[in-house]
């Protein structure tokens, strides 16, 4: 089935959905910490640890898929979202309200964020396997670019929003944004067609040590790491750096993250017309993203930084539906779900360690992260091999 065929739309309004209501908690995680009287370390941890269970429910995610059918586990996903989201913006609101102690307050948000954490593991690896399972392989980056364009598309809308409410009450966005996952599961149960293509062959189990998967899951693991890092220091960052109130420090990080989400859509639109094969794209996408980075060590206003989320932001469009693909590509129909797994399992990798690690060496100076990531996109721009070179 060719991607002009295939119906994406079901999967971009779920996956814009689901990630509106995650970056929500992401952009203002900064500032309700303050509020709450936890270190940084420990917002660090309350986004890392839905990344732990990424990376840990991931594998069994995709192989549930090759099992039971792509569409069942994405409803299953997106209920249990719902759910753990709405006990995840009560918690926030009763803790704002009444300010509990640190230690209950970071119980709370580490409980929640991997509640959640759990459910949305099995989003990207349905929607990507779906995807591998009805669009043929040279098509495969693009269609994954639509889909990519759909989270950016929440990462405009999700930040700005929450900048937005923000000035009002830093609860406001929670409950704005609760409705969402909701909508995400209703378009999925009464748009999506079951087209469980993959059932007509028995699955097979992909190994993490497969040599086909080196490098897709190496680059999966540093974009996921490098976003992540921008993620959960930018509001820290317009604190100390740019010396904000946490008011202004939110607004300044939630237009930076909606300056991310635009980048996205843009850079991802122009994969769907260059059609590039993926390691080109993955080569170009880092050296873009590097530089990005690299500027922002510099910056000190708020428009600064802006640009260099944006710059950022332009690499690692090419670079997200382009990992996903180069390991599409590589494997059999009956791998598709268990691939798809192994992937995200790279990426959840990536969220774990880049939280910990950026608010780590964060308080060794507040610019060493953007340097951090931009040597890491470095090495994976300039990372040698055959099957680069033949790509390019």
């Amino acid at each position: 089935m060719s991607a002009s065929t295939f119906d994406l739309r079901p999967l971009m309004v779920a996956n814009m959905a689901c990630t509106m209501a995650m970056m929500a908690f992401v952009s203002l995680i900064g500032p309700i910490a303050r509020v709450l009287g936890l270190a940084t370390w420990q917002a660090g941890a309350a986004v890392t640890v839905s990344g732990v269970i990424w990376m840990v429910l991931a594998r069994p995610w995709g192989q549930a898929s090759d099992r039971f059918g792509r569409r069942r586990i994405l409803l299953l996903g997106t209920a249990g979202f719902t759910l753990a989201y709405w006990a995840l913006c009560l918690f926030i609101d009763t803790s704002l309200r009444f300010l509990p102690s640190a230690a209950l307050a970071f119980i709370g948000l580490m409980l929640g964020r991997g509640l959640i954490g759990v459910f949305y593991a099995a989003i990207p690896v349905g929607c990507n396997a779906l995807i591998a399972d009805n669009v043929e392989p040279q098509h495969r980056a693009k269609a994954m670019a639509a889909l990519g364009a759909a989270n950016a598309c929440g990462l405009v809308i999700g930040p700005a929003i929450a900048a937005l409410l923000s000035r009002y009450s830093l609860s406001l966005p929670f409950y704005a944004m609760a409705f969402l996952p909701l909508m995400a599961f209703l378009v999925l149960r009464y748009k999506l067609k079951a087209q469980e293509l993959h059932l007509r062959q028995a699955p097979r189990k992909v190994h993490l040590n497969d040599p086909r998967l080196r490098r897709p899951m190496a680059v999966a693991f540093v974009a996921m790491l490098c976003v992540s890092v921008a993620q959960i220091t930018v509001g820290f960052f317009a604190i100390d750096r740019l010396g904000m109130s946490p008011a202004d420090a939110a607004q300044t990080a939630g237009i930076a993250l909606t300056m991310v989400g635009f980048a996205l859509i843009c850079s991802q639109l122009v994969v769907r017309r260059l059609e590039w094969p993926p390691l080109r794209l993955i080569r170009v996408g880092a050296m873009v993203a590097a530089l990005g980075f690299s500027g922002s060590i510099m910056v000190d206003s708020a428009w600064g930084l802006w640009l260099g989320f944006f710059v950022s932001a332009s690499g690692m469009g090419l670079i997200f539906p382009s990992f996903a693909a180069l390991a599409a590509n590589a494997v059999e129909a009956s791998e598709q779900g268990a691939t798809a797994g192994s992937i995200g399992a790279a990426q959840g990798f990536g969220v774990v360690i880049g939280p910990l690690t950026a608010t780590l060496i964060y308080g060794i100076e507040p610019r060493l992260p953007y340097l951090v990531a931009a040597a890491l996109l470095l090495l994976v721009a300039l990372w040698p091999g055959p099957r680069q070179r033949q790509a390019l």
